[in-house]
């Protein structure tokens, strides 16, 4: 088992640290958002500043990753039953599909609300979107609805990643680990 790595290649350092870059990301996006506080509060402004900030890096990241995804090589995948396969691939696209629109979809918000979206900490302001107050309600709730969704998929996505590790015994989970 020890050698397993050395027949199964991992991925690149930039392809590693985009992964767990985003994650942690991914992650604080989701504490600012579940901690910031009642309206008016300076903590519920700060949160959200927070929550901006990780989206926007999480967008960023994932551009950037699509980028050296298709510009550098990918270890071969490893071995497993066709089904496998393609729950791993789909899982892996919803994972991109994500990280990229559900940035976008608050960025739409926001700025749909005659907003900038203001990164305080960075003293960065930005708007990609013009005003549009008839879609900011169905994205606010859009936005919302794939947030709560996707504590599924990244649950199952760690899920699976452990069984790999833990039942399957491949190096699925060493392949990506720092």
């Amino acid at each position: 088992m020890k050698n397993i790595l050395a027949t199964q290649p991992r991925y690149n350092r930039p392809a590693i640290a985009f992964h767990w870059l985003i994650v942690l990301l991914v992650a604080l996006a989701y504490l600012a958002i579940e901690i910031r506080g009642p309206k008016g509060t300076d903590s519920r402004t700060f949160w959200t500043s927070v929550h901006f900030a990780a989206g926007t890096l999480v967008l960023t990241l994932s551009i950037l990753r699509v980028l050296w995804r298709f510009s550098s090589r990918r270890p071969d995948p490893l071995p497993q039953p066709f089904v496998l396969a393609l729950l791993a691939k789909l899982a892996h696209l919803m994972l991109y599909l994500f990280t990229l629109g559900q940035p976008l979809l608050g960025i739409a918000f926001v700025n749909m609300g005659g907003h900038p979206v203001e990164i305080t900490p960075l003293h960065l302001s930005f708007t990609l979107f013009g005003p549009n107050p008839a879609l900011r309600g169905p994205l606010k709730e859009t936005h919302e609805w794939l947030g709560n969704a996707f504590y599924y998929v990244i649950a199952l996505h760690a899920l699976a990643a452990l069984w790999h590790h833990f039942v399957k015994r491949d190096a699925t989970l060493r392949r990506i680990l720092p």
